[in-house]
């Protein structure tokens, strides 16, 4: 059997490298603080996240986006979307669902911390992403893709990671808000406890939105029940031919009814 290069080369980066466990990571840190107020411990947010169910169902739409105001430009594309969410959003027929999308959504996602990398492997639609810890900078001009082109560093206890480099064919959400090649994200994440991760995004997107918004409140996620090398993402591919069969038996049919 022949697998994608990609694949091949994402299994090779993981088993290269030992990830570093919170339990170890704080025995080396002890409970005290360094000097700067930074525990080593903090800085490990390796492990498979879930959603927080909890404050899903106290707010459904916590951690969710609100955009600003749209340009023109931002105006007529949605407007060419509006028509279609619900039932022809791009993610039904496999496209990837890009940033912000992929980290904001429901399924798993495993964090894997490597010299100068931070990995991170989503669940749904079976992706993954890179983040480079190097101390590089964004590339002036990166090709266009649909996760973009990630840099990250430490704030305190904060990971900060920026991206650019974006093609203009993915949804912000599921109700067709769009973004162009310009956009930029910026998310935080931030470990409160051993068992909670939070997270915070900031967009700008001058060609799409008037002004930069962030994220109308932090999104929480909960480490995995099965910690450690138990924990997996499982397997989650979007199919052409199954989504094609679901849109023609469930979606078509519930969008005629009035």
């Amino acid at each position: 059997m022949r697998y994608p290069l990609s694949s091949i080369a994402f299994a090779i980066m993981v088993i290269s490298s030992t990830p570093i466990t919170w339990a170890q990571k704080a025995q080396q840190a002890g409970s005290e603080k360094s000097t700067t107020g930074v525990s080593e411990a903090s800085h490990d947010i390796s492990g498979v996240w879930i959603m927080d169910t909890d404050a899903y169902h106290k707010d459904p739409g916590y951690g969710s986006l609100k955009p600003a105001p749209m340009t023109p430009w931002g105006e007529e594309k949605f407007k060419a979307n509006a028509g279609k969410s619900g039932y022809d959003d791009p993610t039904f027929r496999c496209d990837p669902p890009g940033l912000p999308r992929i980290a904001l959504g429901q399924a798993p996602f495993e964090i894997i911390q490597i010299p100068g990398r931070i990995l991170m492997h989503y669940e749904d639609f079976h992706t993954h992403r890179q983040i480079w810890m190097d101390g590089r900078a964004l590339p002036d001009d990166p090709d266009s893709t649909w996760y973009g082109y990630s840099v990250g560093k430490w704030e305190g206890n904060t990971l900060v990671i920026e991206t650019t480099g974006f093609n203009d064919k993915s949804w912000l959400d599921g109700s067709g808000h769009m973004h162009s090649d310009t956009m930029r994200i910026v998310e935080r994440y931030r470990r409160l406890d051993r068992e909670t991760l939070e997270l915070t995004m900031t967009i700008e997107d001058p060609k799409a939105y008037t002004k930069s918004w962030t994220s109308k409140s932090p999104k929480t996620f909960k480490l995995a029940p099965k910690v450690g090398p138990k924990a997996e993402v499982m397997e989650l591919l979007c199919v052409p031919d199954d989504e094609e069969s679901f849109r023609k038996a469930v979606r078509e049919p519930a969008n005629s009814k009035p």
